[in-house]
């Protein structure tokens, strides 16, 4: 898929559902943003943006919008977390795993803050790709990396057959003390 066509790939759902748990005051925190269809879909909605990601020729499009702040960064590289001591009012990662960076996602959502969460879990290799295991969620993997320290809001995991099949899990967590009002899907 060309990054046009990931630019012109619609929000998640499942991110669309809950990106209004995420309080106004902070930026929302976009990992791997590609081609920024969430970053476009927060800053639609009005909120400040922190997208980053290893490659950021996905987002040239979105150079200068109002609200948007660009990182690049390599995640992976063993360097320092480049948002230490930031803290954000929503994080939002799909379609990316790496493991070392689940507690410090934890750790910098601002209270009353939300994380949603999606991207493949084991299964998926009967699908395509991802099919490596290091890239792939165990059964309730995301659940048991938040549970202890969010407030889950709803967790899925399964088989989703849009856009394509492919077998992932689903996560929206907050950083409340009190329980989170849920609309009506």
């Amino acid at each position: 898929m060309t990054s046009a066509e990931h630019a012109r790939r619609p929000a998640s759902a499942w991110v669309a559902r809950f990106a209004g748990l995420a309080p106004a005051d902070l930026p929302v925190l976009d990992v791997a943003a590609g081609a920024g269809r969430h970053s476009r879909l927060f800053l639609d909605l009005g909120y400040p943006v922190t997208a980053v990601d290893i490659d950021i020729a996905g987002l040239d499009d979105l150079t200068g919008r109002t609200g948007l702040e660009i990182v690049e960064a390599d995640l992976e590289d063993g360097g320092p977390w480049p948002f230490a001591g930031r803290g954000f009012s929503g994080i939002v990662v799909t379609d990316y795993l790496y493991r070392p960076i689940l507690p410090l996602l934890a750790a910098c959502l601002a209270p009353g803050g939300v994380l949603i969460y999606e991207t493949f879990a084991e299964g998926n290799a009967a699908f395509g790709r991802p099919s490596n295991p290091d890239f792939l969620l165990r059964p309730n993997e995301l659940l048991e990396a938040f549970e202890d320290v969010l407030q889950i809001v709803a967790f899925e995991q399964g088989l989703a057959r849009t856009p394509r099949p492919a077998a992932r899990q689903r996560l929206c967590a907050t950083k409340a003390d009190e329980l989170v009002t849920l609309e009506p899907e």
